[in-house]
């Protein structure tokens, strides 16, 4: 290759390869798009264009762009280059097919049957392999990283002092705030942070107690109009029924102890002060008012799954977790549909996932989206003894076993709570 003759020409050739590992933001581990995936090279600049032109997030947010996010767990699948296609424009069963012969797979299903204590290991160790069948499953998923805010107000008794108001500087508005240190990395699971809004404070009448700072004692003064009290209200003695007497049975009377004699007593609540100290504002009067940013971060996904009918009875979570190969991985303020140059179903498989996108709620903000095709390699097997059959499935490179509906050596019937603990 012809090497640049001046100096400076050589430092933007070394600061383009430098940034070249940024070029696909947050695809650690998984395929380059080559010229088959057309359209969906996407630089950071672009991603910064777009979220600058939207007009609602601050500069903060692009530095965790440069920055890798935690691998994807469908980014650990073994890579593959340049799969072939069929006549109808699907990728053949035969890439990085896995050639299991008699012995691992008896010893998959022996292994998976050894976690299950009311299992026997015969059928598996025994009964005749009758067909092992090649249903390869093509998993997508659309996930869309976003940042949502929204105002709340909290209030505290006035203890008096200076407060950070509107005459120290502008209230910013709840998108203007800088959130470049609590910033998470991209496409985590969840994030929430609270944030004072700066400038906020404000001092406000309280109004349980209309600024007075006590309030109407509700038990001897229920029945006044608002804002008005009476003192000294007091009540029947219960222990004399407002006698001031208790008789006996051999016909005396002694004084009540309990209002000495006067047939009544304060009010409890209030001893007949006909006031209490409004809890609300602590007897202050006023309160302190300050508006408080929640921000979350949370990622939206979109998945779907594309089986064969000969492994249409396996949930999609076991597709999803399991270790496949990546057709590929885009990352975009706004993801569109990957383009394969000789695939009519994977180009309708990504429209597809990409028209079901998660909607955003009105307080959030898209921040940037990624977008991932993967094929796992499914193997259906069915084993036989005179006219009993069970079919079980090895789902992916780290060779899972899936095995629910039928296992002829079953010795709990279901009943056993070991199948709930072991997730079976």
């Amino acid at each position: 290759m012809e090497q640049p003759l001046l100096s400076e020409k050589r430092s933007e050739v070394e600061e383009s390869e430098r940034l070249s590992s940024y070029q696909y933001v947050g695809r650690t581990g998984s395929v380059i798009p080559t010229a088959s995936l057309a359209g969906t090279e996407v630089s950071i600049e672009e991603i910064r264009s777009a979220t600058s032109f939207s007009g609602h997030y601050p500069p903060s947010i692009h530095a965790p762009l440069v920055s890798s996010p935690e691998p994807h767990p469908i980014e650990q699948a073994i890579l593959h280059q340049g799969p072939s296609t069929t006549d109808y424009g699907t990728y053949s069963n035969d890439f990085q097919r896995q050639l299991l012969d008699e012995v691992e797979i008896r010893e998959l299903l022996i292994d998976h049957i050894g976690h299950r204590c009311c299992w026997g290991s015969h059928p598996a160790r025994t009964w005749k392999i009758h067909a092992v069948e090649d249903c390869n499953v093509y998993v997508g998923t659309l996930e869309t990283f976003l940042e949502e805010r929204e105002v709340v107000r909290e209030t505290e008794p006035y203890l008096g002092g200076n407060i950070d108001g509107k005459d120290n500087s502008p209230e910013p508005g709840l998108w203007e705030l800088d959130l470049r240190s609590q910033f998470p990395v991209l496409f985590v699971h969840y994030k929430e942070t609270r944030v004072k809004i700066p400038h906020s404070e404000t001092i406000e009448k309280c109004s349980g107690c209309a600024g007075q700072g006590d309030i109407a004692c509700p038990t001897c003064n229920a029945d006044q109009e608002p804002g008005f009290y009476k003192q000294n209200q007091m009540s029947q003695c219960p222990a004399c029924y407002g006698r001031g007497l208790i008789a006996h049975k051999d016909g005396s009377d002694t004084i009540c102890t309990k209002c000495d004699g006067k047939g009544k007593i304060p009010c409890a609540t209030c001893g007949s002060h006909g006031l209490l100290k409004c809890e609300t504002c602590n007897g202050n009067g006023s309160l302190l008012t300050r508006k408080i940013a929640i921000i979350k971060w949370k990622t939206l996904s979109t998945r779907k799954v594309s089986a064969t009918s000969g492994a249409a009875s396996v949930p999609d979570e076991i597709f999803h977790r399991a270790k496949g190969v990546q057709l590929c991985n885009t990352q975009a303020y706004q993801c569109t549909p990957a383009f394969f140059a000789d695939s009519f179903f994977l180009n309708k498989f990504s429209s597809d996932i990409i028209a079901d996108r998660a909607s955003v709620p009105p307080t959030a903000r898209v921040i940037c989206e990624r977008h991932a095709i993967s094929v796992v390699p499914v193997t259906r097997v069915t084993m036989t003894r005179h006219r009993q059959s069970f079919s079980f499935y090895i789902v992916g490179f780290s060779r899972d076993v899936y095995l629910k509906d039928y296992y002829p050596a079953r010795f709990c019937w279901g009943l056993c709570p070991c199948l709930e603990w072991l997730k079976v």
